[in-house]
């Protein structure tokens, strides 16, 4: 899942960086509110979820997203929580840490009157050190220069008490990623890719 990140390495000549020209709205794709468009801040470090991606992801998890509580933990624009809920998440849960983004957010869910959402200004291991609640599907995307490090200390941490029996984990990370360090009991169901952009779920025992 619509995302904060940082990104260090300069783009490649001809092309501009990642964030110039932003177009400041995400689109919600299917559900209650499908074709609506919400705005989003616009600048460096915003990077949703390509729609593409979105709509196969979904497709995945057609099967368990009704009633579904789910938990996005570098929640960004907002757009694969916001998407859930759309296609009947009972509950999502937003983690942001950014104060611009998790306006937005907060103003998003009052545009849509979306109950069963709530936004959280928290780091994700910050979140993630509070008590434990168990949900049914988890967006994990941190930004891509620490995607190994968070990957790994949030997949850990998820793995005590944050997932309820066979819960969906859903991972993005760089395409060409190498293995993806995340406990060895968590079973790889699916796994893509799209441009810059590789994208996974897994399914925790149970």
């Amino acid at each position: 899942m619509a995302r904060t990140r940082t990104r260090s390495a300069r783009a490649p000549r001809g092309r501009k960086p990642s964030g110039t020209g932003y177009p400041g709205h995400i689109r919600i794709i299917g559900g209650r509110w499908r074709s609506r468009r919400l705005p989003v801040p616009a600048g460096p470090g915003l990077r949703p979820t390509p729609d593409r991606v979105r709509e196969t992801l979904f497709n995945w998890l057609a099967p368990w997203i009704e009633g579904a509580r789910c938990v996005d933990l570098f929640a960004g624009t907002g757009a694969l929580c916001l998407e859930a809920l759309s296609r009947g998440a009972a509950e999502v849960v937003m983690v942001e840490r950014n104060p611009d983004a998790r306006r937005e957010l907060e103003a998003n869910v009052a545009r849509l009157g979306a109950a069963g959402a709530r936004v959280v200004g928290l780091d994700a291991l910050e979140f993630l050190a509070g008590r434990a609640r168990p949900f049914d599907i988890v967006f994990l995307d941190p930004p891509f220069a620490q995607a190994e490090t968070m990957i790994r200390a949030c997949s850990e941490r998820l793995a005590h008490g944050w997932l309820g029996p066979g819960a969906l984990v859903y991972v993005e990370a760089p395409r060409g990623f190498g293995p993806l360090p995340v406990p060895e009991a968590w079973e790889r169901f699916r796994a893509s890719a799209a441009g810059q952009v590789g994208y996974h779920l897994l399914r925790a025992p149970g």
